[in-house]
């Protein structure tokens, strides 16, 4: 399922260029520069563009409100820079509300991802209480509770460690493996420059 679109002197905006299936992406860029505006034309959540992005073989601007649900839900996984996490819910329950939509995991197997990013002790924490680096950590089990076959992660690590992001890091290139998923991740030049494909700067 190979991405067509455009994304000024740019290795993507104004220009055409394709993210290859199961092919992993780190778009590098200051602030400022359209890494989560790519990113959120991409799942489908602004349509102030010119120009096309192409997933399926087809344009998404033509797809309706069912079948953004649809790619949502099996296609496209997207962890958003301010994360969407539900402050009052504990940290599991915001996980397991979105594995329930799918059905995708056991609790097991979210237990075990908890243990691998050394958050299990957080879970029955109310999401409010933890910092920032932590729910980033939750944000991204959530992202792995579905079907894809793009992850898309907007700073990801911005509040992690060293030795946290690599644990993530791990964490994602594994889960994008099983499913010969696409990984996009875009950054400010954190220490996570390893293991992907190809580095775009924007």
């Amino acid at each position: 399922m190979p991405l067509h679109g455009f994304v000024s002197d740019s290795a993507v905006w104004n220009t055409y260029y394709v993210f290859d299936t199961g092919k992993h992406y780190l778009i590098n860029a200051a602030s400022g520069k359209g890494k989560t505006t790519l990113l959120s034309i991409i799942y489908g959540f602004r349509s102030d563009y010119s120009g096309s992005i192409i997933l399926n073989n087809k344009p998404n601007s033509t797809n309706s409100y069912n079948d953004w649900a649809l790619i949502r839900q099996n296609k496209l996984s997207m962890m958003f820079q301010d994360l969407r996490l539900f402050p009052t819910l504990t940290a599991l329950e915001n996980i397991i509300l979105k594995n329930n939509l799918t059905n995708h995991y056991s609790e097991e197997i979210i237990i075990q991802m908890a243990e691998q990013l050394d958050v299990v002790n957080l879970l029955q924490r109310r999401c409010e209480t933890l910092s920032l680096g932590q729910q980033q950590r939750i944000a991204l089990i959530r992202c792995m509770c579905q079907p894809f076959d793009w992850l898309l992660l907007d700073e990801p690590f911005s509040h992690l460690d060293m030795g946290n992001a690599n644990k993530c890091m791990e964490l994602v290139t594994t889960e994008c493996r099983k499913r010969n998923a696409g990984l996009i991740l875009t950054s400010l030049g954190e220490y996570i420059q390893e293991g992907f494909d190809q580095k775009i700067d924007i």
